[in-house]
């Protein structure tokens, strides 16, 4: 069969395909372009992302805002992405130490999985309800978004077994309110822009 030409009838009974009519040829063709796309979009990202320490070390009273309030609970929320690009939110637990932001996960989870396939997440602090009468009072909520980079298990004493992460930040978000209570007070971070404050009503 000539390149381009149309497939005749004994060809198509007897299913002879040439390579670039290969089902499992396009499939993965598609498989790697799409990991092309996402090699480009994470060596893009990765120029634009900081360590915590280095977050630390530039923006120190705001990152002291945003670890306080991390650890306000053991307890955080992580948004990382489904095989279909959909969220998906699971419960998890965060580490600031030796400059470093770190996570874990068990093994043949959900997230772990969502991770290695694509390491992009969101970690959300503690949440904490305003005071009734007293909304001046709240801490706020702190939001951090970035690529989760693979360390290896978990090697700690007494540790379950899991894998290990550490974050390359790319926003840092901060919200609460003004000292009268009636503004909501955005304070968000980028590697690109610095440090940004939005007020509303």
């Amino acid at each position: 069969m000539l390149h381009g030409s149309p497939m005749t009838a004994p060809e198509s009974a007897g299913m002879v395909l040439e390579p670039w009519t290969d089902p499992l040829v396009s499939i993965l063709r598609r498989s790697w372009s799409q990991r092309r796309r996402w090699s480009l979009v994470a060596a893009h990202y990765s120029s634009h992302m900081h360590a915590w320490g280095q977050f630390e070390a530039e923006q120190g009273a705001f990152a002291e805002v945003v670890k306080r309030l991390f650890e306000t609970g053991r307890h955080k929320t992580i948004a990382t992405l489904r095989k279909d690009g959909s969220p998906r939110i699971s419960g998890i637990e965060c580490t600031f130490e030796q400059g470093r932001l770190t996570f874990g996960s068990m093994p043949g989870s959900r997230k772990l999985a969502d991770l290695r396939r694509d390491p992009r997440f969101a970690l959300h602090s503690p949440s904490i309800d305003p005071i009734e009468g007293d909304e001046a009072t709240w801490p706020g909520e702190a939001k951090i978004a970035g690529s989760a980079v693979h360390v290896g298990a978990i090697e700690a004493d007494g540790a379950p077994p899991g894998e290990l992460f550490t974050a390359d930040i790319s926003e840092v978000v901060v919200v609460h309110l003004d000292g009268t209570g009636t503004k909501l007070v955005v304070d968000w971070w980028t590697p690109a822009a610095g440090l940004r404050r939005v007020e509303r009503e």
